[in-house]
């Protein structure tokens, strides 16, 4: 539970008073420990078997994936599905999609990654499930998240519309969820305005050494589009005949970067820099634990901490 002095905040913030700005590395620093609270749902085996209890196929992560992520848009077809990804070959989201939504709705998905996400947690955090301090954190988690501004930004606003769980551990994943669905949609926006198609951003990402080719061909692009992303961008300066990066390339994607980080601020300006600062603090152990599972993969195409 809250404290006095979070509960004075939150008053100030109701009351519209503005007080110091939170910094982006601030934010960033967040999106690094809230990330894998979310990110272990597609990774962890109580998931993978409530998901399989449903029908999808458990063999593959991408069987889960695709609906777990795609669930809280509705009973939404392929092109939708990959518009909101952006990064995924199109064929390999409709093979996932197309018969996703007959196999279970998604509502029953939704309940799924729920119960998969509270055994998890439970198992990972035993006794701190249950303590004032992540009681605290999920507070500060969710009024960051109840602050994010959904307009462009899809997955952020379908996460934010769907109604909160009782249990703190699970309002913690899911405020987890929609702060980093709303950086991600932002994050979208960033690739466009830099002019990358999906193609060509993980192309770019992999040239910059934010994570291994191999890793990125997991989303399913062909090595046709692959060569010929490569060709687009070696074209535009981007990349030299070798496919290493130019300076040009490498401006390119810290500016994609900074305006992410630019456009991820807004529910930590409402938080504050005091009580950003508390939740950063509080997730630690949660962080930790998560990390120290060993479900997450050791390299990922997030690219955390490349600029």
């Amino acid at each position: 539970m809250l404290g006095n002095h979070e509960h004075r905040a939150a008053e100030r913030v109701e009351q519209g008073e503005r007080g110091p700005l939170v910094a982006s590395a601030q934010a960033r620093r967040l999106w690094h420990l809230l990330e894998p609270l979310h990110a272990v749902l597609y990774y962890a085996p109580e998931v993978f078997e409530e998901a399989g209890a449903l029908g999808y196929p458990t063999g593959d992560r991408w069987g889960s994936y695709f609906p777990l992520r795609a669930a809280p848009l509705g009973p939404v077809g392929a092109a939708a599905v990959t518009s909101a990804f952006y990064s995924f070959r199109p064929g390999m989201v409709a093979r996932h999609i197309e018969d996703a939504w007959r196999i279970a709705t998604p509502e029953a998905v939704l309940a799924a990654r729920l119960r998969g996400i509270d055994r998890l947690y439970r198992r990972l955090f035993a006794d701190l499930v249950d303590s004032p301090e992540l009681a605290e954190a999920a507070a500060l988690a969710r009024r960051a998240a109840e602050a994010a501004d959904t307009a462009g930004r899809p997955l952020a606003a379908a996460n934010a519309a769907l109604d909160w769980p009782d249990e703190p551990h699970l309002q913690l994943w899911q405020a987890a969820t929609v702060l980093r669905e709303h950086r991600g949609d932002g994050h979208l926006a960033a690739l466009l305005l830099a002019g990358l198609d999906p193609v060509e951003a993980l192309v770019s990402f992999s040239a910059i050494g934010a994570a291994s080719v191999e890793r990125f061909e997991s989303r399913g692009w062909s090595r046709e589009e692959w060569a010929a992303a490569s060709e687009r961008l070696t074209v535009r300066g981007l990349l030299e005949k070798d496919g290493t990066a130019t300076d040009a390339l490498r401006d390119l994607r810290r500016r994609v970067e900074q305006d992410t980080d630019r456009l991820a601020l807004g529910p930590w300006q409402v938080l504050g820099p005091e009580f950003t600062e508390r939740l950063a603090s509080l997730l630690g152990d949660y962080w930790v634990a998560v990390l120290g599972s060993g479900l997450l993969p050791s390299e990922s195409t997030l690219g955390i901490g490349k600029v």
